[in-house]
């Protein structure tokens, strides 16, 4: 009972995968469509050449009186005063005839060649929108490298099956039934002797295809991970040298590499014995039609042209079979990718119809009322009854120790997380009736690890607006604090910064991607730890130049830094997920609490390095 479930599942999958095949070809079907009728006609032409090989020995050399078996309108074009010209008109038809096979193929080849481009054009475009629009949770629960392999090797792979291996399977069932046909008319009983081994070399590639398709989800899992680890590696070849862990990294790609090779080997095995078992078998049957056609002949039962045109009928039914767990294998290779394809183009978009479409004037009041979250895969809450006001152009810092939930709460303000309880206000409107887009983009981050792209200084500081100028540029920059680094560098803002920004050190990253913000003025900041990698002279620098020119800005500060959250207007002190303690600095002082705590740490640690550097 178990195994016929499992069986009736695996074929509403293998249903399902065909019918999601189809349905991504969208408009375009229509060449698919296309492409098999210039199939049909190139797969009957094909067969009509055996058949001016039997007209040949038949008629033109009369070796019987069986008498051609060539459409009329072509044993027609065969007509000559003597046999050398019935022999020249027949050579030219084959001539004909293979010209305009070849034509077609060319036809049927661009045609279908257009067709998977295309496809696979929209598909990447479909699959890049759904990474893009996302949201936070699926990219946490994500591998970059599989997400690569997934939009490349597994397009790919849709593609080529799409755009040759189904024209093939196509091509392969129109030659042979057009070819069983053609037999028909010839001998029936021979034909039927034709087709004895069919039904074994049919079962053998269904059986093969369930193997191989188990198989081809191993060596993709395998692939991922091998892939995912190279891509890691690369981009964090930095922090391998700086522990000198090459030796290790190396031994983990081989671990992952011998599991990669082993599973592939394992899939050349099953085809290994797939291919013997099927040509043995095919040996058989093409043993079989010589001998019953040498005793058929032999009795005047059929013509000896007969006989030569089933042998070619024969090689266009066997062969054809044979190639059937080739096109098995691409086909369960291709079920696996689609599946895999699936889970990224079925992922719900972060926008939605459903998302409110609200975009009121934001001018930085935020207010958290008595807001509780925690992550879906967790059992404990990550913030619990958090209330607090921010007025505009407030600067407000939140301090607490690591997992304190610093971050999650500013997550939360840009709804990168959604809240379960309470609610976040801004401006009296509830954030979840604020169309997502508008929200964020009245809402500057700066992240502590910031992302900056393979492109030159001024490019990743003028990303935020393409048409900005130079002067402006510049003089974010300036606010920033990284202006007379970069005029330093060699070409200036002309600079190529590498992958990930790893030509620069952490406070020029930072820096530059602070400067990146400030180009186009927003209600409210959010700084994630983001002057952790300055000095605390830079770090003052820098906040007074944002007073001076964001002094209307709404400012929320995440930091270690005591000296940076002295300054600001209210210091939040998060403990657990729950607001310990929350006021200014000279208040905070007086309770002698957390935050009075946390202060005359740092203010000693602070006096020893000063001591020391004397």
């Amino acid at each position: 009972m178990k195994n016929t479930t499992t069986n009736t599942k695996e074929k509403k999958n293998v249903l399902k995968t065909i019918v999601t095949m189809f349905k991504w070809m969208g408009r375009y079907w229509p060449l698919l469509v296309l492409s098999f009728l210039i199939l049909y006609i190139v797969s009957y032409v094909r067969t009509l050449i055996p058949l001016v090989g039997q007209h040949i020995i038949d008629v033109i050399l009369e070796f019987s009186d069986g008498g051609s078996k060539l459409p009329p309108f072509l044993a027609n074009f065969i007509i000559g005063n003597s046999k050398l010209t019935q022999l020249i008109y027949a050579g030219l038809l084959l001539l004909i005839l293979a010209l305009f096979r070849a034509v077609l193929i060319f036809i049927r080849r661009t045609t279908s060649g257009y067709f998977g481009e295309t496809v696979a054009y929209k598909l990447r475009n479909t699959l890049y929108h759904k990474l893009q629009n996302a949201d936070y949770n699926f990219h946490t629960h994500s591998e970059t490298g599989d997400l690569i392999q997934r939009c490349t090797t597994d397009v790919e792979a849709y593609k080529r099956f799409i755009s040759d291996r189904i024209i093939e399977v196509g091509r392969l069932i129109l030659l042979m039934s057009l070819s069983i046909w053609q037999m028909s008319k010839l001998n029936v009983d021979l034909m039927w002797i034709s087709l004895m081994v069919t039904p074994v070399i049919l079962f053998s590639a269904v059986y093969y295809f369930r193997k191989v398709e188990r198989q081809f989800t191993i060596i993709e899992n395998n692939e991922a991970k091998m892939t995912t680890h190279v891509q890691e590696n690369v981009s964090g070849s930095r922090v391998v040298k700086a522990f000198a862990n090459e030796a290790y990294e190396v031994n983990k790609f081989d671990g992952l590499n011998r599991e990669f090779t082993d599973s592939d080997f394992n899939l050349i095995k099953k085809m290994a014995i797939f291919w013997s078992v099927t040509d043995f078998i095919c040996f058989i049957q093409f043993m079989l039609i010589a001998v019953f056609g040498i005793i058929y002949a032999s009795k005047g039962t059929i013509s000896l042209g007969t006989y030569t045109a089933f042998l070619a009928f024969a090689g266009n039914i066997i062969w054809p079979m044979r190639q059937l767990g080739r096109l098995v294998g691409d086909f369960s290779k291709a079920t696996v990718a689609v599946k895999r394809l699936t889970k990224i183009i079925d992922n719900e978009d972060e926008y939605d119809d459903s998302e409110p479409n609200s975009t009121p004037k934001v001018n930085g009041i935020v207010e958290f009322k008595h807001v509780s979250f925690k992550f879906p895969d967790s059992n404990e809450d990550q913030l619990v009854d958090v209330d607090f006001l921010a007025n505009k152009g407030d600067t407000i810092a939140i301090i607490g120790k690591t997992g304190s939930g610093k971050s999650t709460l500013m997550n939360l303000l840009v709804r990168l997380l959604d809240y379960q309880e309470g609610d976040i206000l801004v401006d009296g409107t509830s954030i979840k009736d604020i169309e997502k887009h508008y929200l964020r983009a009245n809402v500057g981050i700066i992240l502590q690890e910031p992302f900056l792209f393979s492109k030159t200084v001024k490019e990743n500081i003028g990303i935020a607006d393409q048409d900005s100028s130079s002067e402006r540029v510049e003089s974010v920059a300036k606010i920033a604090q990284v202006h007379d680094d970069i005029v330093n560098f060699e070409q200036g803002y002309e600079t190529l910064v590498g992958e990930r920004g790893v030509t620069l050190s952490g406070g020029q990253k930072q820096r530059v991607a602070i400067a990146r913000m400030l180009l186009k003025p927003k209600p409210i900041l959010i700084f994630d730890d983001s002057l952790s990698a300055v000095d605390t002279e830079t770090d003052i620098q820098i906040r007074r130049a944002l007073n001076k020119e964001w002094k209307d800005s709404t400012v929320f500060i995440i930091t270690h830094r005591i000296t940076t959250a002295k300054e600001a207007d209210k210091i939040i002190v998060l403990e657990d997920g729950r607001i310990k303690e929350s006021g200014t600095h000279d208040e905070l002082i007086k309770r002698k609490g957390l935050y009075s705590n946390i202060w005359n740490i740092q203010s000693k640690i602070d006096f020893h390095v000063e001591e020391d550097g004397e």
